[in-house]
Parts: C-alpha cells; sequence; structure tokens
C-alpha cells in the first residue's frame, strides 16, 4: 500500500499529515503558509511520500450543510487537482481544529505553541478519523 497525504486547508495555513504506509495510523507532517508556493510544496510532500491519494477536510456547518469556508475549501481543492493527477478524497473535519484545540490545552502547551502546533495536529485528527472509517467499513464488510 502506498500513503495518503491529508490537507487541512485554512485562510493563511493549510496543515499537512500523511499516514503509514499500512493506513493505519497518520502522523502530523506540519504546515504551509498559503502564498502562492503552497501547490509546489504539496507536490514535494506527495513526491516525498508516495503517496496515492490526497484526503481534504471540508468543513461542513453542523447540520451537514455547505457553508462560505465548505466553498473555499472546495475552490482551492479544485485549483490544486489541475496540477496533481491523483484522487481527491473529501472527509467531514467538523470540530477537528477544536478537537486539537483541547488536546492541546490538556498538555498544558503555550497558547503560542497551541498555534504553531494547531494546524498539523488538525490535519492528523481529520487523516486519522478517515483511516479509521476506512477500517470500520472494511470490517463491516466482513
Amino acid at each position: 500500500m502506498k500513503r495518503i497525504l491529508c490537507l487541512d486547508v485554512g485562510e493563511r495555513r493549510i496543515g499537512i499529515a500523511v499516514s503509514d504506509e499500512g493506513q493505519m495510523l497518520a502522523r502530523g507532517l506540519g504546515k504551509i503558509e498559503r502564498n502562492g508556493s503552497e501547490i509546489k510544496k504539496i507536490q514535494e510532500f506527495i513526491s516525498e511520500y508516495k503517496v496515492e491519494s490526497v484526503v481534504y477536510g471540508l468543513p461542513l456547518r453542523m447540520d451537514g450543510s455547505m457553508g462560505a469556508q465548505a466553498e473555499k475549501t472546495m475552490a482551492f481543492i479544485e485549483k490544486i487537482q489541475s496540477g496533481i493527477s491523483l484522487p481527491f478524497i473529501p472527509f467531514d473535519e467538523r470540530l477537528s481544529s477544536k478537537q486539537a484545540e483541547t488536546i492541546l490545552l490538556q498538555a498544558d502547551i503555550s497558547r503560542w505553541k497551541r498555534k504553531k502546533h494547531i494546524d498539523k495536529l488538525s490535519a492528523q485528527i481529520i487523516l486519522q478519523n478517515y483511516l479509521d472509517s476506512k477500517r470500520d467499513v472494511e470490517t463491516e464488510e466482513f
């Protein structure tokens, strides 16, 4: 198996995470600043980690509908898809940033360090939830 890359697309930064080759565990890699060079950097991650697909967090509203932020995320994904010939898979990211914030608060991480790590951790949470959901579906099939 190959790895899966995850993008947590924000207004100013993109959190990045990658799965292990067995697609069991997610690992946060870092963040990319949205400054015009993000597509090139994403392509570098794809090449370095031999990625087969890209999961991205889709920030749906609590009722499941698409809001303005989800529309912005979709527009960004459409833009980068033209330069990357891999499947892009949306995954519901509701509350992932809140969950990441809670984890960092419980670990007694300072506000400055939380800001530095929240994007990476959010991407890791989204990807781990995706990997777990895939495994749950595979288990139900047997």
